[in-house]
């Protein structure tokens, strides 16, 4: 029995299909084990959102070559379909599958014996039109379950549509299928919507045939799972019909995570993004006003081409009023085949590192200000198998991060918490709740409490 080991870089998307590449492994009789028991296969799942990340994936196999120097190599992800010749020149690599071979691993690396040179499986992009079911499994507490692949946006400064193709989805039927495959493990009390646009599923064969909530709907009437979280959406694409359906939903969690990438409109025009900084100010007000406690995310990139002082003030001073709960900080990269590049006013790496500094920090405030709004209230928390120094941790509803005395009976269960004070680590402490002892207190998705 062959020993097959994976490292995945990158979104919960990659992780998703990791998981599933893994058990197409598991049922032809290979043994999945860790990537330090000396395997005889490495898979490595990349990503290529920022230069960081190849670099990432050279050091993977590098590492991988010191554990096992005899094991096959074969990377596949974003990188790989971005940049399969130069991957395949890194020392070390066995073969380099593309975004429409990288499901068919087995079947085209038939037996894994390591080839004189490496090999380079990687249609055209435009091959890329299938839609290949994936969701993560016993990896971790939450499952990612992919909803939706590919983009047809085209944003100035990202390569996923390059990486990835079209946008496009499965049937809502099969969706459904799969979310209750995932249910009846018995073993997930969530799971995490995925995908590349994820509020553009529906895209069948390049027709419009499902919307983004027609899914959430259907989905939020699958039994035997407690939440559902939606990882990602585009501020356009939120309408104010899914922000009233999670507001009023059975199972649909109050936490969104919305990519803004710049507070300053021209930078936001530049980017090729489809709104202005005020309807993104509008989503916002929105969620707020049905869901005072939901959880805001916000992707925000500094140092693109032209943004200026002024520019980069405008966008901090943006997201110092907004009412969210944390940012992603990305410091822009420049990307091969971009039109991004075509702007010739460069920002110094300098000047990238200190405007990314200055949100961390501003991020850093919002979530603690976040957290502080939160204390005294009642909540259910999604305990994880995430042990440290005795402590355990978990996230609520609305993604609040807690930490509790470590007790193996509370991984992977849902209970119901008072939140009582932020420790030195950042992390909400918790006390239990037995309902008696809070009678008149009301428990809903928008943490409505008497």
């Amino acid at each position: 029995m062959k020993k097959v080991a994976f490292y995945t870089l990158g979104c919960k998307l990659n992780y998703s299909e990791t998981s599933t590449i893994a058990r197409q492994f598991e049922q032809k009789g290979y043994q999945k084990v860790d990537f330090t028991e000396t395997p005889d296969i490495f898979i490595i799942n990349t990503c290529s959102v920022t230069e960081n990340a190849d670099k990432k994936c050279k050091k993977i196999v590098k590492e991988a070559r010191a554990i096992s120097p005899n094991a096959y190599v074969a990377i596949i992800g974003c990188y790989a379909q971005l940049k399969p010749k130069e991957i395949s020149e890194i020392e070390g690599v066995d073969a380099v599958l593309g975004a429409a071979e990288k499901f068919r691993l087995i079947e085209l690396l038939d037996g894994f014996v390591r080839p004189p040179q490496a090999q380079v499986f990687a249609s055209n992009i435009e091959q890329a039109t299938n839609f290949h079911h994936s969701f993560s499994y016993g990896d971790r507490t939450r499952t990612f379950l992919k909803v939706q692949d590919g983009c047809n946006y085209n944003c100035s400064f990202c390569t996923i549509p390059l990486a990835r193709g079209e946008s496009r989805s499965d049937t809502l039927e099969n969706i459904l299928a799969k979310a209750k495959e995932v249910a009846q493990t018995g073993e997930v009390k969530e799971i995490v919507l995925t995908g590349v646009n994820t509020g553009d599923y529906g895209i069948i064969n390049g027709k419009r045939v499902h919307r983004f909530i027609d899914l959430i709907r259907a989905l939020d009437e699958v039994e035997g799972i407690e939440r559902f979280r939606i990882s990602s959406i585009e501020p356009n694409l939120l309408t104010d019909e899914i922000i009233a359906f999670v507001a009023q939903s059975k199972k649909f969690v109050p936490h969104f995570h919305i990519p803004l990438q710049s507070g300053n409109n021209k930078i936001l025009r530049l980017m090729y993004r489809r709104y202005q900084k005020e309807l993104y100010a509008d989503r916002i007000r929105q969620i707020k006003t049905l869901m005072p406690h939901c959880c805001i995310g916000v992707d925000v990139i500094v140092g693109f081409p032209s943004e200026t002082n002024e520019d980069f003030l405008e966008t901090y001073n943006f997201l110092n009023e907004l009412d969210i709960s944390y940012l992603h900080v990305f410091t822009y990269s420049e990307r091969a085949n971009t039109d991004a590049l075509k702007i010739k006013e460069i920002v110094p790496h300098k000047v990238r590192n200190e405007r990314s500094k200055m949100l961390h920090i501003l991020s850093d405030k919002k979530r603690r200000f976040f957290y502080e709004q939160n204390i005294g209230k009642i909540a259910t928390v999604l305990f994880e198998n995430d042990v440290e120094n005795g402590r355990m941790h978990g996230f609520t509803q609305n993604y609040i991060r807690v930490s509790a005395k470590y007790d193996p009976l509370l991984i992977n269960e849902i209970k119901t918490v008072l939140l009582t004070n932020i420790d030195t680590n950042g992390f909400m402490e918790v006390e239990e709740v037995v309902e008696s002892n809070f009678p008149n207190r009301i428990i809903s998705n928008s943490f409505t409490v008497a």
